[in-house]
């Protein structure tokens, strides 16, 4: 039985084909290359090239994820869902957040964050994958833009802006894993 998929994950594999195209981004994450969560189906017209396959060590993905902005890249760093980036919290408070202050501008990281509010719909994984910690890194992040994607006509501007920031500015995008197939 296949999977029916709506136009909020269409407007996401969208934004990923457009990002796979530049020539300064990398795809960085848990099942970028491999199958594993719904992020994944996402990416399937991005260049295998550009997909870095991590294990689970969400910390060390965002310090990789920091590296790389600073040399020129343009990472996409993936995190299926916020209660896996809790996991990185220290890298991206202390590290990304203020790179740009601590270097006194010499440093202005660009990074697009991924993750997502677990879906509960067929099945609820339970507390520990459908956390929603918006609002508490809105305040943890001053100098990331957070922004939650809730419409479809939100994904592909959201991206794009992301990717063409003149500022820099790292940003942290969260998608609703139950929209995937409903709206």
């Amino acid at each position: 039985i296949g999977v029916i998929m709506g136009e909020y994950f269409d407007e996401l594999k969208r934004s990923m084909t457009w990002l796979g195209e530049q020539p300064d981004t990398i795809f960085i994450g848990q099942a970028v290359g491999y199958p594993g969560t719904a992020m994944t189906n996402t990416l399937g017209d991005v260049d295998k090239s550009k997909l870095l396959e991590m294990p689970v060590s969400e910390e060390f993905q965002m310090g990789i994820t920091c590296g790389l902005a600073v040399r020129g890249k343009v990472p996409i760093s993936i995190y299926p869902r916020w209660n896996f980036l809790l996991c990185a919290v220290n890298q991206l408070v202390n590290h990304l957040n203020c790179l740009d202050l601590y270097s006194h501008g010499e440093y202005k990281p660009k990074a697009i964050i991924r993750t997502g509010i677990g879906s509960i719909r067929p099945l609820n994984p339970q507390h520990q994958h459908t956390g929603d910690f918006t609002k508490e890194f809105e305040s943890m992040l001053p100098n990331l833009c957070v922004e939650r994607l809730d419409n479809p006509e939100d994904i592909f501007p959201a991206y794009q802006k992301a990717y063409l920031r003149t500022d820099n500015k790292p940003t942290l995008l969260i998608e609703w894993g139950d929209y995937y197939g409903e709206k």
